[in-house]
């Protein structure tokens, strides 16, 4: 059974604390999103190390490795939304297929130790760029390709629930493995 597509707006996650993962964005100082971000990384070199990392909880759940690409991925898709915001006025990103991506790419089919040295060096990166923002840099803008308004501040406190989320979803399914 392949994965139900996630086609759900997540904006939300910026008003009020997600009932799952229990994170509350609201209560996350945008210049504190560096830090998350690093220390998200280095659970997924846990959750990457576990034996049960490449299976699936259930045939339409991911597992700990493709949710692992996943967070590689968007660490370094915000890297680059990040850039356009910080280099042009008001950029418009491209859209990106999570659920594409994850077929062409064979997330199931990668290595679980490169991916966690993926996830690392892509934190890294982004976590950098986040501490170079600056004063008025944190107000600048982009708008995502359905039309979502972000600003820098809002980009990186949005960006943070993502590999949170991925965390609970990938210890719930190694619950359900064991």
């Amino acid at each position: 059974m392949p994965i139900v597509p996630d086609d759900k707006d997540w904006t939300w996650v910026l008003t009020r604390p997600c009932p799952d993962c229990g994170l509350d964005l609201g209560a996350v100082e945008p210049r504190a999103v560096a830090d998350g971000i690093r220390a998200n990384a280095a659970q997924w070199q846990r959750l990457l190390a576990q034996p049960l990392a490449t299976r699936r909880p259930s045939a339409d759940q991911w597992s700990a490795l493709e949710y692992g690409c996943h967070v590689r991925d968007v660490f370094r898709l915000f890297q680059t939304r990040l850039a356009l915001m910080l280099d042009e006025d008001d950029p418009t990103f491209a859209n990106w297929d999570q659920d594409a991506t994850a077929a062409e790419e064979r997330y199931g089919e990668q290595d679980p130790t490169v991916v966690a040295d993926q996830i690392a060096e892509a934190a890294s990166a982004l976590a950098g760029h986040f501490d170079a923002v600056t004063g008025v840099q944190w107000a600048r803008s982009g708008t995502r390709s359905d039309g979502a308004r972000f600003t820098v501040g809002s980009l990186a406190r949005y960006l943070l629930h993502d590999p949170v989320h991925h965390v609970w979803d990938v210890e719930n399914g190694f619950r359900a493995l064991r």
